[in-house]
């Protein structure tokens, strides 16, 4: 397993947690954004919850290389519809947060296939 690949996994599971950790305390620079998009409230833990599972399982991936590329593909398709979601409400501007989740997930998935 290369430092790089261990390092961009780390700090991407991390990250993502720290999204997860957001909408769990339904922090404002979340919340708001949701409702604006249209995104029902009801649906907000599951998104949550959907995340943190994303990114313990990248974690995790790091001793099961399986659950690891399973966790990424997830990730990788939620804020994908993220992308989509924000495009969908005309909140162009937004487009660039999805994104900063998005891209270091895909990169550790490109790395795990190459370490």
């Amino acid at each position: 397993m290369s430092t790089v690949y261990l390092v961009v996994t780390v700090l991407a599971a991390a990250w993502v947690g720290f999204s997860a950790f957001s909408i769990f305390i339904r922090a404002t620079w979340v919340v708001e954004p949701l409702t604006e998009y249209g995104v029902p409230s009801s649906w907000w833990p599951w998104l949550g919850v959907a995340k943190a599972a994303g990114a313990v399982g990248m974690l995790v991936g790091l001793l099961v290389p399986v659950i690891g590329v399973l966790a990424a593909i997830g990730l990788v398709l939620y804020f994908t519809g993220a992308v989509v979601t924000v495009l969908r409400a005309r909140s162009y501007s937004h487009v660039p947060f999805p994104l900063l989740y998005l891209v270091p997930v895909a990169v550790s998935l490109v790395l795990g296939y190459a370490a």
